[in-house]
C-alpha cells in the first residue's frame, strides 16, 4: 500500500504517535558511525514508498544511507538524475543519511544516460555504483563474449576515471557474466580497481561454489571495492532445488570464514546490504504506514545488528 509522506503524516497524528520527521529528526539522530565498513541499504525493497518513509525506516534501524537504484524502474530514472537525484540527496541529509553508493543499469559509455548519471552522481557525492549485467553469447562463445564486453567496459572505465567514481560488476548466480566469479577476473584484470571492481556478493558466490567460492572470492580480492550482504538456504519447489534469501544468519552463509577471509586479504570498501526476503507478510501491507513501519524497521534492524556482529567479532569497524 503507497502513501505519500503527507498522507502519512496526517496518519502518525490522528493515531496520537507522530515522530519528528525531517529537520527536527536532525537534532537526535547522530547517524550511524562510519569506518572502513560503511554499511548501505539496497533501496529496491522500498522503492515504492515515498522518500520520507523510506529514510525514516533506515535512520531507525541504524543504517547508514541508500544503495539507490538509479536506474530504468528504480527510484530514480536515469532520463530525469539531474532533477531527481538532488533532491534526494537533499531530503536524505536531514536524515543524517548518506547516498553515496547506487545502483545503476550501465554497460555501455556510448548509452545517451552513461554520462549524464555519472557526471551528475559524482558531483551529489555518490562514490561506488554497480555495474548492469553483461550476457554470454553462445554464437561467439564465452571467451569470445568476455573480449566483446571488456571493449564495452574499457569506455565505462575512461568515464569513472574522468568523474573519481568507482564502478563494480556484481557477481549473480546464474548464467550470466559474473555468475561463476572467474569469468570477472577477466573481465576486469586489465582495468585500475580504482575505477573498475567486483562488487562481491557471498551468498551468490555459495549458491554457485559451495566450497570452492573463496577461491574466486582470492582469485579476484585485489579488485574486490564493495560487498553485497544476504544470507540463503536451499529449497525444493517442482522437485528442483532453489536459492531462496533468508535474514542473515538463518540461511547457509559462512560468514565466520567469509569476514576472516575479508580480513586476511585487507579487502575494504562500503557495504550494500540486501534485504530480498518479504519485508511484509501476506494482509500486512494493508495494514497502516504506522504499522508497516514498525515491521520493516524491526527486520531491518534485526540484519545490521547480526552483521555488527561480525564487523566487530573480526574488528572491521
Amino acid at each position: 500500500m503507497k502513501q505519500n509522506r503527507r498522507e502519512f503524516i496526517s496518519t502518525m497524528a490522528v493515531a496520537g504517535a507522530a515522530i519528528p520527521f525531517a529537520s527536527s529528526l536532525e537534532s537526535y539522530l547522530p547517524g550511524p558511525a562510519e569506518g572502513k565498513f560503511p554499511v548501505r541499504l539496497f533501496s529496491k525493497p522500498l522503492d515504492s514508498y515515498d522518500f520520507g518513509f523510506m529514510c525514516e525506516c533506515i535512520a531507525k534501524s541504524c543504517i547508514g544511507g541508500f544503495d539507490l537504484t538509479v536506474r530504468p524502474g528504480g527510484k530514480v530514472e536515469p532520463a530525469s538524475v539531474e532533477t531527481a537525484l538532488p533532491k534526494l540527496v537533499d531530503e536524505a541529509k536531514k536524515f543524517n543519511l548518506a547516498i553515496d553508493m547506487m545502483v545503476s543499469g550501465i554497460v555501455s559509455a556510448t548509452d545517451p544516460d552513461t554520462e549524464k548519471v555519472l557526471k551528475i552522481a559524482s558531483s551529489l557525492g555518490v562514490t561506488h555504483y554497480r555495474l548492469g549485467y553483461y550476457e554470454f553469447d553462445n554464437k561467439i562463445g564465452i571467451w569470445e563474449s568476455l573480449q566483446k564486453h571488456k571493449a564495452s567496459l574499457k569506455g565505462i572505465v575512461e568515464l569513472n576515471r574522468k568523474y573519481k567514481i568507482h564502478g563494480s560488476y556484481q557477481n549473480h548466480a546464474g548464467t550470466r557474466v559474473g555468475g561463476p566469479v572467474w569469468d570477472l577476473y577477466e573481465l576486469l584484470r586489465d582495468f585500475p580497481p580504482e575505477f573498475a571492481g567486483c562488487q562481491y556478493d557471498v551468498r551468490h558466490a555459495m549458491v554457485e561454489g559451495a566450497n570452492a567460492w573463496i577461491i574466486g572470492m582470492r582469485l579476484i580480492a585485489s579488485h574486490i571495492r564493495t560487498l553485497a550482504i544476504k544470507d540463503f538456504t536451499w529449497k525444493t519447489g517442482n522437485g528442483k532445488p532453489q536459492a531462496v534469501t533468508v535474514p542473515l544468519g538463518e540461511g547457509m552463509v559462512n560468514f565466520d570464514l567469509f569476514f576472516k577471509t575479508v580480513k586476511e586479504l585487507n579487502i575494504t570498501g562500503p557495504i550494500t546490504l540486501h534485504i530480498e526476503y518479504p519485508l511484509l507478510e501476506k494482509g500486512e501491507e494493508k495494514l497502516t504506514l504506522i504499522q508497516q513501519q514498525e515491521i520493516i524497521v524491526r527486520k531491518l534492524k534485526k540484519d545490521m545488528d547480526y552483521l555488527n556482529i561480525y564487523l566487530n567479532k573480526y574488528q572491521l569497524i
